[in-house]
């Protein structure tokens, strides 16, 4: 059984990744290495972020001397919010929105990154507030593996080994926050071809129409190809 090391602590993030891939595999967090890398995501893009944490760790785990998982293998994201009328903003800066604005280093509250979009966006219309959720997967095996990018449903191949996976959900920015449900900009999100928003529509129905639900689909489907190709 392939076992994935999810190259996070946010437990939303990893609570939406299980139940989407489901229990074929066998899920470890950075919460079961306290000794890991912190990974600065440096990147101009979503693709450069997750790349970056899923070869450092993958190095780091391979240089470690204990014993591990087989068949162990980094997943890696980076998603954000893309807001055209911002020109693409808040982008890969989207958990860290707000920090400028309260002096603060490192991510901030999704309440703080939630009341600058509002601001940003008071007095651009309805019609004008469109907006996507983008995602990268990447995936770097721990040890060498026969992985190929061949797949059609493979977004890029980093470097060897390492191979991307991306998805998109299109929609538009509320002018209030609307639900209890999900996380960071779900409230303010509602999704092409419904009037609730991410946090509304509850976790099933997000995680069928979600960007992360696109690109762990692409995954599947190459990991099955994989599997035929080296049963």
């Amino acid at each position: 059984m392939k076992t994935f090391l999810i190259a996070t602590r946010n437990a939303h993030k990893v609570g939406e990744i299980r139940a989407i891939l489901g229990g074929e595999f066998q899920y470890l967090t950075l919460n079961d290495f306290p000794g890991a890398p912190v990974v600065v995501e440096d990147a101009a893009t979503f693709a450069g972020n997750a790349a970056k944490k899923s070869v450092e760790l993958a190095k780091w785990l391979a240089s470690c001397p204990a014993p591990r998982a087989p068949r162990l293998c980094i997943l890696a994201d980076d998603s954000g919010l893309e807001v055209d009328a911002l020109n693409g903003a808040p982008g890969v800066h989207s958990a860290r929105f707000a920090a400028v604005d309260v002096l603060k280093d490192g991510n901030t509250p999704d309440a703080d990154n939630n009341a600058k979009l509002l601001r940003l966006l008071r007095d651009v219309p309805a019609e004008k507030r469109t907006a996507r959720f983008r995602c990268v997967i990447a995936l770097t095996p721990v040890e060498p593996e026969p992985l190929t990018g061949s797949s059609p449903v493979c977004a890029a191949v980093y470097e060897p080994g390492t191979v991307l996976f991306d998805g998109a959900c299109e929609g538009r920015i509320d002018f209030g926050p609307r639900g209890q449900g999900g996380f960071g900009y779900d409230p303010l999100f509602i999704p092409n071809g419904f009037e609730q928003s991410f946090a509304e529509l509850g976790e099933t129905m997000k995680n069928q129409l979600s960007h992360r639900a696109q690109a762990l689909g692409k995954l599947q489907a190459w990991l099955r190809k994989q599997t035929e190709l080296n049963p």
